[in-house]
């Protein structure tokens, strides 16, 4: 889709050229950070990368690797700001500091690939490939970054349902060097025939035009039936870590707001839930430690008259604790349980405690907590339940192992730790993109925001506001299909990183034959 980039320039006035070239690529990560919620500017996502791909094209490797970072630096900052809400910047910045390094990787890889035919292809391939190291690294993966989450309210969202996350990133990076291409073809080349500037366009416009046709594989029809749902958002005293020190007050909190709403029901003011949904974290009293949590959960179960997933706090045999959601049956108390499995970084847990308690003491706010090992779907009603548990909702696999054997799913999720900063939109961007890659409603019920019912097709129908008590109801559609995303599983995001991977090391063995001729 390009000829042989050319070679770097002259190396006279370059300090100026590479300050200029770094602010550029900061500059795009930015517009990459501003493309996602809470903004709908999903559109700068091909911009930015498009931005990148003039920065790095025709540079060495090393150069690639520089941009890259700056363009890593300039996303991850401001995207993980929320990080450093309570713990401060020992964990904020380091962990900014690390994802930027691994998509300086990316920018070093798409440097190298760009001095083979139809680079777009294998620089959006390789893009994706980062990804999946980020998926895996550092701290048992971080993938918060992915560009798929960016994109809840553009025109790339239904790639979900064909192949999930990764996709859609190949679709919008592909967009972005697509135009770059396109660019330095008619701009630079000055070659604008059809013939000449065909391939970098279809690079630009298919994935585009493949988003459109996916359409038709968007269900939102209710083909499991429909059950009323309920989610209770208690709210909390105040934002923070400590919150946790305010348990009593938030457990009581969500215990009066259900026992509101089955007065509002019996008014007939609402409809009566057929199942309800509480936060994570709404219980973190144990209740089969404590009489008064267990009286209280009860008493709400009860008023409601319909089971509740409750977020408690359960504390094992060797005394420490574990993120759990409980069934609570109203006759029968809790049947079921479900431990989460991916524990956050700096909150849950503490990566290398010992090492960041050097810098600051507050490190040891972060929890000490144990993890699950496997998915639980609770049965309520004539709903079957698919939970992930807030950080969990970023990990490919781990949501697609809580949709199977489904009709519903549920993100109960606990923002207070993280205050007013952005991280609850970004969540909510996280459960749209979920809701069509696997073609189900998603209940989120926050402790203090944003819950929110989203659609099949992506689309929130209803949201509350942060730091305020709410309990939405909603009748919701049970849907049972597979998608087509969920039968291709993983495969996809593996078999592009490879490729993207193969086109890397044929770029390389080809440049190394070139130099020994």
């Amino acid at each position: 889709m390009s000829d042989e980039p050319d070679q770097p320039p002259a190396r006279r006035h370059v300090l100026p050229g590479v300050l200029l070239r770094s602010a550029i690529a900061a500059s795009a990560g930015f517009l990459l950070y501003l493309s996602g919620p809470p903004r709908t500017l999903w559109w700068l996502a091909p911009i930015a990368f498009a931005a990148l791909a003039l920065v790095v094209y025709g540079r060495r490797t090393r150069a690639g690797f520089g941009y890259g970072l700056w363009f890593g630096l300039g996303y991850m900052v401001p995207l993980l700001a929320w990080t450093g809400v309570f713990v401060g910047p020992v964990a904020w910045l380091p962990l900014s500091a690390a994802e930027g390094l691994l998509v300086a990787l990316s920018g070093a890889a798409l440097a190298v690939v760009m001095r083979l035919p139809a680079w777009p292809v294998w620089g959006a391939l390789l893009w994706v490939a980062g990804e999946v190291l980020r998926w895996l690294f550092p701290f048992g993966g971080f993938p918060w970054g992915n560009i798929a989450f960016t994109q809840p309210d553009g025109i790339y969202l239904p790639l979900a349902s064909v192949a999930g996350t990764p996709l859609i990133a190949f679709a919008v990076t592909l967009t972005g060097f697509g135009a770059a291409a396109l660019i330095r073809r008619v701009v630079v080349d000055r070659k604008r025939t059809v013939r000449e500037v065909l391939a970098p366009a279809l690079a630009t416009v298919l994935p585009v035009a493949a988003a459109f046709g996916a359409l038709p594989l968007v269900g939102t029809d209710a083909n499991d039936g429909t059950a009323v749902v309920a989610i209770v958002q208690g709210n909390v005293p105040r934002a923070g870590l400590d919150f946790n020190s305010q348990r009593r007050a938030v457990l009581d909190n969500h215990v009066e707001r259900t026992e509101r709403l089955a007065r509002d029901v019996a008014a007939g003011r609402e409809e009566q839930p057929d199942l309800v949904i509480w936060p994570e974290n709404s219980s973190d009293i144990d209740p089969y430690r404590n009489a008064d949590a267990w009286a209280g959960i009860e008493r709400a179960a009860r008023a409601i008259d319909a089971p509740i997933a409750v977020g408690s706090v359960l504390i094992g045999d060797d005394d420490l604790p574990r993120n759990t959601m409980l069934l609570w049956d109203p006759e029968r108390g809790p049947v079921e349980q479900y431990t989460k499995r991916k524990l956050q970084p700096f909150g849950e847990t503490m990566p290398w405690r010992s090492f960041f308690r050097i810098f600051t003491s507050t490190v040891d706010r972060a929890g000490r907590f144990v993890p699950g090992d496997k998915p639980v779907v609770f049965s309520m009603a004539n709903a079957k339940v698919g939970l992930a548990t807030c950080y969990e909702v970023a990990f490919n696999d781990v949501v697609r192992e809580s949709a199977e054997g489904t009709n519903l799913l549920a993100v109960p999720t606990n923002n207070a730790t993280f205050g007013h900063s952005e991280m609850t939109y970004q969540q909510l961007a996280m459960d749209r993109v979920r809701a069509v890659e696997h073609g189900r409603t998603v209940v989120v019920s926050a402790t203090s925001g944003v819950s929110a019912f989203v659609r099949p097709d992506g689309s929130v129908s209803q949201a509350t506001g942060m730091f305020t008590d709410a309990a939405p109801v909603e009748r919701v559609a049970l849907r049972s299909t597979t998608t087509l995303s969920d039968r291709l599983g993983s495969s996809p995001e593996w078999v592009m990183a490879l490729a993207g991977l193969a086109a890397l090391a044929t770029a390389i063995v080809t440049r190394r034959r070139a130099r020994t001729k």
